[in-house]
C-alpha cells in the first residue's frame, strides 16, 4: 500500500506540473501524451516492485533487484518497440548523431570526473561479485532506455514547446523526466508519513540532466548509459 500512495503522488505531481505549464504556455501541454507518460511510470514503478510485491520472487537469495529491473527493462523493449513510439524515436540505437560524438568529449570528462571524485572521497566496503556486476548493468541499462529514452520521448510529445541552448532543443519533457527520476530515488511514503531526501534528489536529477544533453545531442541512449553504470560502479572499483 505504501508503494501505491508513493506513485500516486508522483504521478499527482507530474499532472500538476502539466497544469501550471499549461496555465503559462495555453495550448502547449497534449494531455492525451502526458496521461500515457503518467500510464509509463505506473507501469514502470508496478514492475520495479513486482507488483507491489504480488508477483513472486524467482531470485529470492539475490541481493540486487534484478528481477524488477529485467522485468521492467523487457516492458520498456517492448513498448517502445511498438508503431506509436519507435526504438530510433526513443533514442534506443546505437548510432551517434553525426558530429555528436566531439562535442560530448568534454561533457563526458565533466561527468566522470565528478563521480570519480564522490568516489575518491567516501570510499566504499569492498563490494560482493554480485553488486558489481548488477551496478555494472542494470541500473544504466534499465533506468536510462526508460527514463532518458521512453519516458522522455512521451514526455517531448505531452509538452511542445522547446528553447535551443548548448546545441540541443530543450523542453519541458527533459526537465520533467529528470524530476521524475529524481523523485523515484528521493521521494517516498512509509508509516504514514511522507519523506523527501534533497541531496539524494540532486545527485540524482542534476547528473540526470547531463544524461538528458548525451541523448539529445547523440541521439541515443547508448553514452547514458556507460556513464551512468560507470558512476553507479566507480566506487566500487576504485
Amino acid at each position: 500500500m505504501d508503494g501505491l500512495v508513493s506513485i500516486a503522488c508522483i504521478v499527482a505531481m507530474l499532472f500538476a506540473a502539466g497544469g501550471v505549464i499549461a496555465l503559462v504556455r495555453p495550448g502547449s501541454v497534449d494531455w492525451r501524451w502526458l496521461a500515457i507518460a503518467a500510464g509509463l511510470v505506473i507501469l514502470n514503478d508496478a514492475l520495479l516492485t513486482r507488483g507491489y510485491g504480488l508477483l513472486p520472487e524467482l531470485v529470492p537469495d539475490a541481493r540486487w533487484n534484478w528481477q524488477g529491473k529485467l522485468l521492467a527493462l523487457a516492458a520498456t523493449l517492448g513498448i517502445a518497440a511498438l508503431p506509436a513510439f519507435g526504438w530510433r524515436h526513443a533514442g534506443i540505437t546505437l548510432r551517434q548523431a553525426r558530429g555528436s560524438l566531439l562535442s560530448a568529449v568534454p561533457v563526458v570528462l565533466v561527468y566522470c570526473g565528478f563521480f570519480l571524485a564522490i568516489a575518491l572521497a567516501f570510499p566504499d566496503d569492498p563490494p560482493s561479485r554480485e553488486t558489481i556486476a548488477f551496478q555494472l548493468t542494470m541500473p544504466g541499462l534499465e533506468e536510462e532506455i526508460f527514463y532518458r529514452g521512453l519516458l522522455l520521448l512521451a514526455l517531448d510529445r505531452a509538452f511542445l514547446s522547446r528553447v535551443r541552448w548548448l546545441g540541443v532543443d530543450w523542453g519541458w519533457g527533459a526537465i520533467v523526466s529528470c524530476a521524475l527520476f529524481g523523485l523515484a530515488h528521493a521521494f517516498g511514503y512509509a508509516d504514514g508519513s511522507l519523506s523527501f531526501d534533497p541531496i539524494v534528489m540532486a545527485l540524482t536529477a542534476v547528473p540526470s540532466l547531463i544524461a538528458v544533453w548525451l541523448r539529445l545531442r547523440t541521439g541515443s541512449v547508448a553514452m547514458p548509459i556507460v556513464l551512468h553504470n560507470f558512476g553507479n560502479a566507480i566506487g566500487l572499483l576504485v
